[in-house]
Formats: C-alpha cells, structure tokens, sequence
C-alpha cells in the first residue's frame, strides 16, 4: 500500500475519533445550563421588564458576555464589563440601548445587542365584587390594562353591579389607598380617560342599591 494512501486512512480515522467529541454540548454560560436561552416568553412591543423578570441578553461574537440575568428589586441587573444597568420600567428596544450605550463608549466598537424574555415575574391582580368570576388573575406578559380589561379577565359585571363605582386599592411605598372609577363613564364615554390598573392592585365592585 502507497504510502500517500496509508496517510489518508490515518487522517480518516482520526476525524472519526475528533467530530464526536466535537458534537458535545458546548459550555455553559454563567447563569446558564447552555450556550443559548433553552425558553423564551412571547413579548409584545411595548412590554417593560420588571423586578423578577429573568431575560438573557446576547452580543454578537462575543460569547463571554452573553449572561442570563434576573432583574433585582430596584429594577437594576449586573452586566459584565459595565457594571449596574437599569432596566426595570424599559420596553425592550430601550433596555437594548441601556446596555449598548456604555459598551460602545468604553469597549466595543457597535456591539450587536439582543434582549430574551426568559420568564416574566408573577404580576397579578385581584378582582371582587360583582363581577362573575372574582379571583385573582395573572397578567402574564402585560406590564398593566386598563380597568374595562382587568373586569373582562373575570368575566365582566354581574347584574348587580354598580359600574359607575369601581374601587382600586392601590399600595405604593407601603401606603395603601383607594381610588374610585365610574367604569360606565369610561365603557360609553370616548372621550373619558381610561384608568390603568398595575400589578397588584386590588379591584372591587360595589353591588347596586335599589
């Protein structure tokens, strides 16, 4: 046998001995069991991320930093180089920009930035009173809606509803307060402003007197 051919075999065999362990999972990313998001949570345009959304930002070609993140109470997360980024509060294309603005100042020149919801944060609120399913109800990917949608998850008013006396307990800072919605205004009126409801407020619906 040649002696050229005897090389080629050899060759042969050695990629069959290499490309299995090349086919081995790649390593895992921190905070990460792979290199790439294994889920993501439909998002709409003009969702904005909260304290406890877990999202998982990617730059292009640059591995290293790519980083699955969970958003703190502050609505702040930790990325790599940069440091302390704001993000809660931010539609996606905004948090993009958060994160693109310091690493293209100080260390990357036009990074190319993608942002993954990987799981939304528990956002609900609770609905009583007159309505025909009272409960509490999770908003899902929904930063708010309004207090006509918020009625309609639990299955709008009974007929025993008084719609122009909506009450929303709203705590913000640790102070609790009531506000009051005439929804009929809303629901007839094009020209009333609409109220927004926001994760954990409580709805109640006060019952007609006759």
């Amino acid at each position: 046998m040649k002696r050229t051919t005897i090389i080629r075999y050899m060759a042969l065999a050695l990629a069959i001995t290499i490309l299995p362990l090349m086919a081995q999972d790649k390593p895992a990313l921190p905070g990460l069991t792979a290199a790439e998001p294994q889920g993501e949570a439909s998002v709409s345009a003009n969702y904005r991320l909260s304290a406890g959304d877990l999202i998982y930002v990617k730059v292009f070609q640059q591995d290293d930093l790519c980083s699955s993140l969970r958003v703190g109470e502050d609505g702040t997360i930790t990325f790599p180089l940069i440091g302390t980024v704001k993000v809660g509060g931010l539609t996606i294309d905004r948090a993009v920009k958060a994160i693109y603005k310091p690493l293209d100042e100080h260390y990357l020149v036009n990074p190319q930035i993608s942002i993954t919801v990987l799981s939304f944060t528990d956002r609900h609120v609770t609905i009583l009173g007159q309505v025909e399913r009272a409960g509490t109800y999770n908003l899902k990917e929904q930063s708010s809606v309004d207090i006509l949608e918020a009625i309609g998850l639990a299955g709008g008013f009974t007929r025993l509803a008084n719609t122009s006396d909506v009450r929303v307990r709203r705590t913000v800072n640790g102070v609790a307060t009531i506000i009051r919605i005439n929804a009929r205004q809303i629901a007839n009126d094009s020209n009333s402003q609409n109220f927004e409801v926001l994760p954990g407020d409580t709805i109640t619906i006060q019952e007609r007197i006759f």
